[in-house]
């Protein structure tokens, strides 16, 4: 199974990633861990994305593709994977595509796990809290959810067009959410 996972900050894809990912025995590939990887481990690719940081810039999506593309060319990805927020745009999507086509394993579905918008600004300004960080007052975690919301769209309606787009409620306990996403990823199987 090689899956995307979609959803914004708050959502609790990095949660059901991790479970999804001892459930379908594949491995789970966050973009921001295979960065800091990278740059911790001084490869290559790791050290063209430290220099980009220092100097205070976003890393290029050539890199993080790069990046991926090593991993993805692991053995471990031959039963399929999990990208965990990857793609957040629309370039992203088309050129994420165009590498999973290249090498040979194109993605079967998305996962667009939905959650009300003040749900994910009650979860994100909690977590906040618990965290100390005073820059996520509920103003900015809604302005930067809009902004997410804005740049995703097109990525959504990228695999809705595809045919590959599976929309889950991502609400309610993380059992509940986790059997609603095995269902729309194998609506056959029996999950209960």
């Amino acid at each position: 199974m090689r899956l995307v996972l979609l959803g914004a900050p708050g959502s609790g894809k990095g949660t059901q990633a991790t479970r999804l990912r001892e459930h379908l025995q594949v491995p789970h590939i966050s973009t921001g861990e295979l960065l800091r990887a990278a740059v911790a481990a001084g490869s290559a690719l790791g050290l063209q994305a430290k220099a980009v940081m220092e100097a205070g810039n976003l890393v290029s999506d050539d890199i993080v593709l790069g990046m991926l593309e090593e991993r993805l060319l692991k053995p471990d990805t031959g039963n399929g994977f999990i990208l965990d927020g990857y793609p957040r745009n629309l370039a992203q999507a088309r050129a994420l595509d165009a590498l999973l086509d290249r090498i040979g394993q194109p993605a079967d579905v998305a996962v667009q796990l939905d959650v009300a918008t003040e749900l994910l600004v009650d979860r994100l300004s909690g977590r906040a809290k618990l965290e100390g960080r005073a820059d996520d007052s509920p103003d900015a975690v809604r302005k930067r959810l809009a902004v997410y919301s804005e740049q995703t769209a097109p990525v959504v309606d990228f695999y809705r067009n595809q045919g590959k787009l599976a929309c889950v409620h991502g609400e309610g306990g993380m059992d509940e959410v986790f059997v609603r996403i095995l269902e729309a990823i194998n609506p056959t199987s029996d999950v209960g």
